[in-house]
């Protein structure tokens, strides 16, 4: 061991119009229109300060900032050093692996071994309205008969780095008396966006998507609104080397967050730019992507249900090609809250559109930016793109401190003609141009339980069954000439902090 360092359906292709998916207007409108339907509903929480709710959905609360693993020294050791926070966190995963289809040889079976060592210190309010932070991280691999790549390893690294001016008081307090507090922030930065699905510091993986540049926020999470705004290079990982910052690309966002009828309705427009020059190190490819989206989520029938739907449409230019695709999220959940265990059922359905047409010029393949795919499927095989995929879930407390969530899953191309992009290692077989091989990708079941064993620790078992579908097997022939018929993923994991 490496020691670490301190198928379409078939009823909707013979439609004479595209599915309604994959209509632009009507996926843009859908989550416009649900405001105006729920706002009869809409009331306010007469006893709370804070306006903010969380949406409730599976796997899209936002890591926490500074991460949850910090504390506040003061509150925590002394009073007297309530001004510094810290943290120390380490990881340990085995995984066991058996035909994993993202790997070249189908029927292989592998069993690599995960660890990884995060820290974190931050200085705030003693010298306000400076404040500064550092986060690092050593992630390693070992066990697996495949080379380490950037997903797995990441040595001695800076995550971030920032100094910020911090106002709590920049403006007037919003209607229920919160401050209105402004933060600039300048340097390497992680952290997560809305959902996490497009923009997260990816905490299954065992290293982190960060950035290099400035982040802005007006007013914060307990206020009526805030605004979040970005202008940042993606750090490129590097296993063995310094990672360095991807001047090529300038990635930019701006964010509202409106919260005057949470818990009811929460309203989170946002426009996004990925901007790419022609350079060596990205095969000479320019891009200019402009993503405007809405999400929207919220919780009625006294709290027991909630919902959440996002929409993102995507213009511009990749390459010489015209750009013109799309994204929708959407999850429906109940809560049982009389019964003991809390049980909360969801149904959930997820669309990134792919390329229609493989000899065209246009590009209707959806880009996911920098976020977190694994929600789409326990196992990691599915990223947000090209994806049709329904879900149905359900999540219990059987004891106090333990945690069991379960999941069935469908995958379908949303184009046949364009790629799955994890297949095969992400080789030229991964795309069927022709579209014969079918749009089936396969289904899958995971469990998850997750408890603490003893103080300072966090553990979790968990296991998924992927049945490959007609896409995969058709192109595991081609690259192989063999296939297999599933896949299995078990994994344990167990978290130290030095802090609860």
């Amino acid at each position: 061991m490496t020691p670490l360092l301190p198928t379409r359906l078939g009823a909707l292709q013979r439609q004479p119009a595209q599915s309604l998916l994959n209509d632009s207007l009507v996926t843009l409108l859908l989550p416009l229109l649900l405001p105006l339907l729920l706002a009869p509903m809409v009331s306010h929480a007469a006893d709370a300060t804070s306006y903010y709710s969380e949406a409730g959905s599976y796997a899209t609360q936002r890591e926490s900032d500074p991460p949850a693993y910090v504390k506040n020294i003061g509150q925590t050791l002394s009073n007297d050093l309530r001004w510094l926070e810290a943290g120390l966190e380490y990881r340990l995963r085995s995984e066991w692996r058996d035909d994993d289809l993202r790997r070249s040889d189908p029927s292989d079976f592998d069993r690599p071994f995960l660890q990884r060592l995060r820290a974190y210190v931050g200085v705030k309010e003693v010298l306000d309205p400076l404040r500064i932070a550092i986060e690092l991280t050593d992630s390693r691999s070992n066990g697996s008969h495949y080379s380490a790549d950037g997903r797995d390893e990441n040595h001695a690294e800076l995550i971030q780095g920032f100094a910020e001016l911090y106002f709590p008081t920049a403006f007037s307090p919003d209607p229920r008396g919160n401050a209105r507090s402004l933060q600039l922030r300048y340097g390497r930065q992680a952290f997560e966006a809305l959902d996490r699905r497009l923009v997260a510091r990816n905490e299954w993986r065992n290293t982190t998507n960060n950035f290099d540049g400035v982040r802005a926020q007006l007013g914060n999470d307990n206020n009526a609104w805030s605004l979040e705004a970005w202008q940042l290079h993606p750090v490129v990982r590097a296993t063995n080397a310094v990672d360095e910052a991807d001047h090529t690309q300038d990635f930019r966002a701006v964010i509202l967050h409106w919260r005057p009828w949470s818990p009811t309705l929460t309203l989170e427009p946002h426009y996004w730019q990925l901007q790419q020059t022609a350079a060596s190190n990205n095969g000479f490819r320019a891009r200019n992507i402009l993503a405007p989206g809405l999400r929207v989520y919220g919780h009625f029938a006294n709290n027991a249900a909630n919902f959440d739907v996002s929409v993102m449409q995507q213009r511009g230019s990749d390459n010489g090609q015209q750009v013109d695709a799309q994204a929708f999220t959407a999850e429906l959940g109940y809560t049982v809250a009389s019964h003991a265990y809390r049980p909360r059922f969801s149904m959930s359905y997820a669309y990134a559109s792919g390329d229609k047409n493989p000899f065209d010029n246009k590009s209707n393949r959806f880009e996911r930016f920098f976020g977190f795919a694994r929600p789409l499927s326990a196992d990691d095989y599915v990223s947000f793109e090209n994806i049709r995929a329904p879900k149905l879930r359900v999540e219990f407390q059987p004891r106090t401190g333990w945690r069991v969530d379960a999941g069935l899953n469908w995958f379908k191309l949303a184009s046949k003609t364009d790629r799955f992009n994890n297949l095969l290692a992400g080789s030229a077989a991964n795309r069927d141009r022709s579209g014969a091989s079918t749009s089936d990708l396969g289904t899958s079941w995971d469990i998850r339980l997750r408890f603490a064993p003893a103080k300072h620790l966090q553990a979790t078992l968990g296991y998924s069954s992927f049945v490959m579908g007609g896409f995969v097997q058709a192109r595991q022939r081609v690259a192989t000439g063999v296939t297999t018929k599933d896949s299995d993923f078990f994994y344990a994991e167990l978290v130290w902090r030095l802090f609860e």
